[in-house]
């Protein structure tokens, strides 16, 4: 298969299972990019059906060629055989989602996500690199197929779903993803820079209220992206180059010609916090005392002190790295 490939979006069923796509109504005869940049999802359920070959059970037979490349890429989710996994309904931290994404920019090649690049004693002497004694990349996938999947994914950002993720100047690929009752909104990008995942969703399991990966991920992932490549020297993406530059807004009459263009979205938090956003932190506040009187009662016990934590979400750099530059040898869900 190509990015030209011909296939057929139609009704399908795996058992009694019959996956349906967003609007309810299928498409004919499409191209794979046509498929990805609508995300349809009858689709890649036939091409899992079609990787089976001739086996008694292709389906099956498909969705294990699936999870092995899955696991190539860096996955180390459960991904239970189910006639839906094809289309992303298998659990998949953020954290993995992006190291993934991060091997189709990294020609192919995979490489375990890492914080610490370097190690050096107090006076100084190094002592362990990531770039030198660090597990070296692996071929996921051929360069070519990774090259293809960009040139694919790129048309998501410039005329599909997830067009609030372009960036002027800055070529971008990536892929948009709602789950069932909208409880779930992702979107995972890249550019030849940095890989970035964003999710959205509610921690009780309830729904959102109609959010879609094409929206507000999509927009967070533009956000915080503009800020990332401030000061970077832009690199291009295997497969699609330097891409193709927005057409430029129009310029009020009082704008000089040739005067620079300030981005639509400001970089950065609003400068007031709001009374909701006091309130909110003022409430976490406290949670956290009383689970630290809770620890120190508990520690004075025999038993030991469970620590109080708390997450935060980074982005990993293309070669998931923490740094902004990508090595000399390069060392680096659910969808629709």
């Amino acid at each position: 298969y190509k990015p030209t490939s011909i296939v057929v979006d139609g009704p399908v069923c795996i058992g009694n299972w019959c996956p349906q796509n967003y609007g309810h109504s299928y498409s004919g005869s499409v191209t794979l990019t046509q498929a990805i940049t609508r995300s349809i999802n009858v689709v890649p359920v036939k091409l899992s059906i079609a990787l089976g070959g001739k086996s008694p059970n292709p389906a099956k037979a498909g969705r294990v060629k699936i999870t092995e490349v899955a696991r190539k890429f860096g996955l180390t989710a459960p991904l239970p055989d189910t006639p839906s996994m094809p289309i992303g309904s298998d659990e998949v931290t953020v954290l993995e989602h992006a190291v993934a994404y991060a091997t189709f920019p990294n020609r192919g090649k995979a490489v375990k996500p890492h914080a610490v690049l370097e190690v050096r004693t107090g006076t100084g002497d190094l002592v362990w690199r990531f770039d030198r004694d660090g597990k070296k990349p692996t071929q996921a996938i051929p360069a070519s197929v990774a090259a293809d999947m960009a040139e694919m994914m790129s048309h998501v950002v410039s005329e599909g779903t997830a067009r609030r993720a372009a960036i002027d100047g800055i070529p971008t690929a990536g892929k948009t993803g709602t789950t069932n009752a909208y409880r779930d909104a992702w979107f995972v990008g890249y550019t030849g820079n940095f890989t970035c995942a964003v999710w959205y969703g509610n921690d009780d399991y309830s729904p959102t209220n109609r959010m879609t990966g094409g929206s507000l991920p999509a927009q967070t992932w533009h956000d915080i992206m503009v800020v990332a490549h401030q000061g970077v020297e832009v690199k291009e993406i295997p497969g699609i180059g330097m891409g193709a530059k927005l057409p430029q807004p129009a310029q009020p009459a009082n704008v000089a010609a040739g005067a620079p263009r300030v981005l639509d979205t400001k970089p950065g938090p609003p400068p007031v916090l709001t009374k909701r956003g006091a309130d909110i932190l003022v409430r976490v506040e406290r949670l956290l005392d009383e689970a630290g009187k809770v620890a120190g009662k508990t520690s004075s016990s025999d038993q030991p002190a469970k620590p109080v934590t708390s997450g935060a979400l980074a982005f990993p750099e293309n070669y998931v790295t923490a740094a902004g530059e990508q090595q000399a040898a390069p060392p680096a869900g659910r969808k629709n």
